[in-house]
């Protein structure tokens, strides 16, 4: 697909992008490659990539050992954007890599609900806290977040990984208030942890699981 579909001066709304993706998707027959999709979505596809790995993690499920899973490729795009790449680098073979086209349209179907609520409550404001040495910012920060997901302790990773969803988000809308959202919560979350684990250690940590636990309604 040679046609650019994002724009910095007037983004389109994720949803846009999606829509236009399903309909090229349906002109490359069996089959569309993980490169096609990266290409469809240009600079904004770390905003996209993100919101759809770190959004499973911000979810209240205790599933030990997904933390590691889910952070790793996290970790590789928000280091890419510590370092000022506005596209994503992966290697060729992993980019030639294809997927059926009948799984992309279920999965893009699906994730509009998710999709439209999010660009109900986020829209472009303060743009410039998206870009230039703020993406480097954005990138750094999240590295910190991706790295804290990976702590082997259930329900921890839920708040660091809203953080980045909170930061995709703003990246995809341009929003800047949703990039310093996330980037204050998931801060504020790596100030407490590390707080409570220097002063009551592993107690300590059992402790703020317990009060996420029955924050979210999860404790019987």
């Amino acid at each position: 697909m040679e046609k650019n579909i994002d724009s910095d001066q007037t983004p389109r709304p994720l949803s846009g992008l999606l829509n236009e993706l399903s309909q090229s998707a349906q002109t490359c027959g069996d089959k569309v490659s993980l490169s096609f999709i990266l290409k469809a979505f240009h600079e904004r596809g770390f905003g996209v990539i993100l919101f759809f790995l770190a959004l499973p993690a911000a979810l209240p499920i205790p599933a030990l050992g997904i933390n590691v899973i889910i952070a790793l490729p996290i970790l590789l795009l928000t280091l890419q954007q510590a370092i000022g790449r506005h596209t994503i680098w992966l290697p060729q073979k992993v980019k030639k890599r294809s997927f059926k086209t009948t799984h992309l349209l279920s999965f893009i179907e699906k994730s509009m609900p998710i999709v439209r609520f999010t660009e109900f409550l986020s829209r472009p404001r303060l743009a410039f806290l998206t870009r230039g040495i703020f993406s480097l910012l954005i990138g750094i920060t999240g590295s910190l977040f991706a790295i804290s997901i990976t702590f082997p302790i259930p329900l921890t990773n839920t708040v660091p990984a809203m953080a980045i969803c909170g930061m995709a988000i703003g990246v995809i809308m341009r929003d800047g208030i949703a990039v310093l959202a996330g980037m204050i919560l998931g801060l504020v979350w790596i100030f407490l942890l590390s707080y409570v684990t220097f002063v009551y250690g592993i107690d300590g940590i059992i402790l703020v699981k317990e009060i996420i636990k029955s924050a979210l309604g999860l404790t019987p």
